[in-house]
């Protein structure tokens, strides 16, 4: 079995090739692929060549954690039908490339137990659950926030489960123009218009990590700051702040199943919306254009290739 599969070849260089997919087995599952994210914060790393080494890290890589699609095979042992849709949060079965995370392809070979079943109407706005559930482990983890840093995906989808939790809602800092709309049910502002130094839980998803020492001071005394990004530079900061706060500091990590089944249910009975999330759908084939557009377009909030015409 062959699929289309967006390949990195080395940082800065992309196409689509023709990749050989590992045979299904019995627990596994094939999904034909309708849509799949770019991920403005691990693509952009290795697209720049500025992902941290960790295990399996290396080029030529298929990558990509948001797909969605339709099984079109199912293993006897797989626990899915064929005909369901199905969000993927990546893929392993590629014989001549890295899966770094291995989603964008036009067909997966996948571990049933993998994927999870959607409402086929979701279209390309299923590729928000991998952020979707990657807030809600934010969230789950520590206190509700009060203040946001970043209105892109990430911090939207922060903001809008925050929301639902209930309480007053959080405030978003964020300094482009182009990205203050879109806000539901809570505040989008310039941070140069916010003198508010007593915020109690802090959430930062823009990836900057030369923020820290600004938050640091806008933090009420035992206040946390969550860093919900991903960062490659170094992060530091001015203890004497810090200490006089008694700040506290938390890393997000990668989400869990039980936050992806949270948010499968918040997403089911109406409380959190994943529209107006995908701002650009473009043809798979276009994915040089695609890449460009998604890493240096300020109005591309998370851009979705379409996979409906390769095979």
């Amino acid at each position: 079995m062959q699929t289309c599969a967006v390949v990195l070849e080395k940082p800065g260089q992309i196409g689509l090739r023709q990749l050989s997919l590992e045979p299904p087995g019995v627990a596994d599952v094939v999904v034909a692929v309708s849509f799949s994210g770019v991920s403005t914060g691990t693509e952009r790393l290795l697209w720049e060549g500025r992902m941290p080494a960790f295990p399996g890290m290396g080029y030529p890589l298929v990558p990509g954690y948001e797909a969605v699609g339709e099984v079109v095979e199912a293993g006897s042992e797989s626990g899915i039908a064929v005909g369901t849709q199905v969000f993927v949060p990546g893929a392993y079965g590629f014989k001549e490339a890295r899966p770094l995370f291995g989603a964008s392809a036009a067909r997966l070979v996948v571990p049933g137990g993998r994927v999870t079943p959607i409402d086929s109407g979701l279209g390309e706005a299923g590729v928000g659950f991998a952020l979707a559930a990657t807030a809600q482990h934010a969230i789950a983890g520590g206190q509700r926030p009060d203040l946001i840093i970043g209105h892109g995906v990430l911090g939207r989808l922060i903001a809008r489960l925050a929301v639902i939790d209930g309480g007053e809602p959080p405030v978003v800092w964020e300094t482009n123009p182009v990205r203050r709309d879109g806000a539901e049910g809570y505040r989008v502002i310039d941070p140069a218009d916010d003198e508010r130094r007593d915020y109690h839980a802090i959430y930062d998803a823009s990836g900057d990590a030369a923020l820290l020492d600004t938050l640091i001071g806008r933090l009420a005394r035992a206040g946390e700051i969550v860093l919900a990004g991903f960062y490659s530079d170094r992060i530091s900061f001015a203890f004497a702040p810090a200490f006089m706060r008694e700040a506290r500091l938390r890393t997000a990590s990668e989400w869990s199943p039980g936050d992806l089944v949270a948010v499968r249910r918040f997403v089911g009975d109406g409380r959190l919306s994943l529209a107006g999330l995908v701002s650009h759908v473009r043809p798979a084939e276009a994915v040089g254009e695609a890449y460009g557009t998604a890493f240096s377009d300020a109005g591309c909030l998370k851009l979705a290739l379409d996979w409906r015409e390769c095979s």
